[in-house]
């Protein structure tokens, strides 16, 4: 058989199913109506769950729709926006005088925190050069301390800024190349 046999001389195909009819067509019809009155069941019960009070309501169950306390939602929160580091961090920062002494944290102050996972730079700006040099010996064990209190590989690294070794600060939006300020000019 070739493909010549298999079409009328009009180009019509003869092995394509039949349109249907009696009994196939009342089936079909069926099914749609039952499609229909399916959808329109589910609307009427959805409108009318809403004017009882929104329908979702808990059974004796426990699950994901049950009031949940203050500190357990924001503690989930956080997981699901992974943000824990970030926020035990932040924590650090206001316990600081707590966890470095109330001496040293009267004179140094945790300015940043870096969070990329090659660097974890907590960055400490200090008054004086006396205390940046005192910070600097204690660097060591203040990152343990941290890690201890924030988990394993938390803070590698502390930076230690003196005083004046915060950012340079340009006066104006432009700046000559090599200028240091209004003084260049005046001879």
């Amino acid at each position: 058989m070739n493909a010549a046999d298999e079409t009328s001389p009009q180009g019509v195909d003869k092995s394509a199913a039949p349109e249907p009819s009696g009994v196939d067509l009342a089936r079909v019809a069926l099914r749609a109506a039952k499609e229909q009155a399916r959808a329109r069941g589910a609307a009427a019960q959805q409108k009318k769950q809403a004017r009882r009070g929104g329908g979702l309501r808990s059974g004796a169950r426990a699950d994901g729709r049950d009031p949940m306390a203050l500190g357990a939602a924001i503690n989930r929160l956080l997981a699901e926006r992974g943000w824990e580091t970030p926020a035990a961090v932040g924590g650090v920062m206001g316990r600081w005088p707590q966890i470095v002494g109330e001496d040293l944290a009267k004179h140094c102050v945790p300015v940043r925190y870096e969070e990329e996972p090659d660097a974890r730079v907590l960055t400490v700006q200090c008054d004086s050069t006396a205390w940046a040099t005192q910070l600097r010996l204690l660097a060591p064990t203040l990152v343990a301390r941290l890690n201890e209190d924030l988990g394993h590989g938390t803070v590698r690294l502390i930076k230690v800024l003196g005083p004046g070794s915060g950012p340079r600060r340009g006066y104006g939006p432009l700046r000559a190349p090599g200028s240091v300020g209004p003084g260049d000019t005046y001879g």
